[in-house]
Order: structure tokens, then C-alpha cells, then sequence
């Protein structure tokens, strides 16, 4: 090992990994350093730039907690959150989107049709669809959606103390023909942590922390890959510039006014105190 040197230093890292007993493992690594130190040759890497780099990783660690992760949302603004999503998506499948760091589990369930405004300001949206096989192209009844968004003023239940625990949460399951449908209001954009490192780097090169609003959405169902994605107003100012890269074409949809809620195919709770105008969304979801 002591005449190991910049032109055999990779093949040395991967020699010690001949002993795991995970071929996966083997070539993540040995990919990984290959990589790396080929990066690290090509940009002549400093020590200062080194440096650099550890101390915002160090600084990522600080700053995490259960509730926040600096460290994913750096895999975020680099793309590789994205990149995990676009290599495991296809076969079909509506895409994958980033998860993000504001969902919770166990949220409240919603029958097919149930209403989320409660008292949330904001533009009515309502929201339908019906869930497929994406093999077969057959509804899937008995799927498990679950939602989550911001309020209006661009905050989830979890960030903001003045909501209602819970709010703007819901579980539901999709009908016989794999429907869905629920009322809601327009989410807002809002912008990811920048008091960290994550928001030096933004600001270092330029970039805009703001993320276009969206509504998350996680599907499960027996048998199937569960989806977790995102669905993006068309019309939203910051669509061209997510700092995390979640946007998607397929995920893009428009909102169209409406005036008169029996254009909608499901049954709504709120039909009948749903404000006017507002808007629907129509979206089919393939797992």
C-alpha cells in the first residue's frame, strides 16, 4: 500500500471492498470512488476547496434533525433526488417526484368526494381522477391516496402553529373504479430552507430558492410499486426554476375555472357551499 499513488489509489479502495458479501454494495462503491476520484483529478481539486466542502458537510450535520435533513435537501438542489426519481420511473408509470420533507403518516381519512377547505382561505380547487394499473390500464380499487399541500400562505400544517393539526391532510381510498375526488384550495409556492449551507450554495451560484406550488401525493396499493409524486399548476410563476428539479411534463396540469360543480363525476361534500368560481383538475394516476 505505500507506493499506492493518484493512478492506482482507485483500484486500491476497490480492492478492500473485494471482502463485502453484497455484490450490490461492491459496485455502488467502487462506482462511487471510481467517480469521485475521477472528478476529483479532472478539477484539480485544492485543499481549500476541500475544506470548503467538508465544512458545509459538517455544517449539514449540525443543522439537521428529525424534523429537517440538510443533508437530502442538498441530493435535492444537486439533482440526484430527481435523478433516483427518473431512473425509477417508466414501465408506464406516472413519474416519480420528490417526497419532501413536511409528510406525515397516519393523516386523517377522507370518504371519495370528502372536503379539505374547512376554514382555509384561498382559491376552491376541486380535485379527481381515478387511479390505474398502469400494466393492464385497469382501475385499482381500494388504493390508499394520500395527500398533503400548503395553505395559502405557503406554510404546511407542520411549519405553521396557527393551522389546525392535520390541515390540508388526508388519506383516502380510491372507490370501486379506482375514483377519487376531494376539495381543496390552491397551494401555494414557498421557498426551501435557505439559513443552512444548502442556501449558501443557492446563493453562490445565483439561484432562486422558491419552489412552485404543488400538491403532493403518495398512492399504495396490494401488489403494486407505491408512487410518490407531485402535481404542478401550469400557470405557476416559478414552474421553469424548482430549485429541487421535481417538475416534470407529465406532472404539469391546468386548472380550469368553473362555475358549476355537476361537471364534476363524483359526488363532493361540499357541493353546495363550494365557492364560485373555482377550480378542477382532472388527473389520472398510473402505479
Amino acid at each position: 500500500m505505500k507506493s499506492v499513488n493518484q493512478d492506482t489509489i482507485t483500484d486500491a479502495f476497490v480492492a478492500y471492498c473485494e471482502k463485502t458479501t453484497s455484490p450490490r454494495l461492491k459496485l455502488v462503491l467502487s462506482k462511487l470512488a471510481a467517480h469521485l476520484h475521477a472528478f476529483t483529478k479532472e478539477v484539480a481539486l485544492t485543499h481549500e476547496e476541500w475544506r470548503t466542502a467538508m465544512t458545509l458537510l459538517d455544517r449539514a450535520g449540525q443543522i439537521s434533525s428529525p424534523e429537517r435533513s440538510e443533508f437530502i435537501l442538498f441530493s435535492d438542489v444537486l439533482g440526484l433526488t430527481s435523478l433516483v426519481d427518473m431512473i425509477n420511473s417508466g414501465d408506464g408509470r406516472t413519474e416519480y417526484s420528490n417526497l419532501g420533507p413536511f409528510y406525515i403518516a397516519g393523516a386523517q381519512w377522507l370518504e371519495v368526494g370528502g372536503d379539505l377547505i374547512g376554514g382555509n382561505g384561498g382559491d376552491p380547487v376541486v380535485f379527481y381522477g381515478q387511479v390505474f394499473d398502469a400494466a393492464g390500464r385497469t382501475p385499482v380499487p381500494g388504493a390508499v391516496l394520500e395527500l398533503w399541500q400548503t395553505a395559502s400562505n405557503g406554510l404546511y400544517s407542520n411549519q405553521d402553529p396557527k393551522q389546525p393539526a392535520g390541515n390540508l391532510r388526508c388519506r383516502m381510498k380510491t372507490g370501486a373504479n379506482g375514483e377519487y375526488a376531494f376539495s381543496t384550495v390552491r397551494p401555494a409556492p414557498y421557498t426551501v430552507p435557505e439559513d443552512g449551507p444548502v442556501g449558501d450554495l443557492l446563493r453562490a451560484t445565483g439561484r432562486r430558492p422558491w419552489r412552485p406550488a404543488h400538491f403532493h401525493f403518495l398512492i399504495s396499493a396490494a401488489g403494486l410499486r407505491p408512487l410518490t409524486t407531485e402535481i404542478f399548476p401550469d400557470d405557476d410563476p416559478y414552474i421553469d426554476e424548482d430549485p429541487v428539479f421535481g417538475v416534470r411534463e407529465q406532472l404539469v396540469v391546468r386548472l380550469v375555472k368553473e362555475t358549476d360543480s355537476s361537471v364534476i363525476p363524483f359526488p363532493l361534500a361540499a357541493a353546495n357551499r363550494l365557492k364560485r368560481p373555482f377550480y378542477r383538475i382532472h388527473y389520472d394516476f398510473l402505479i
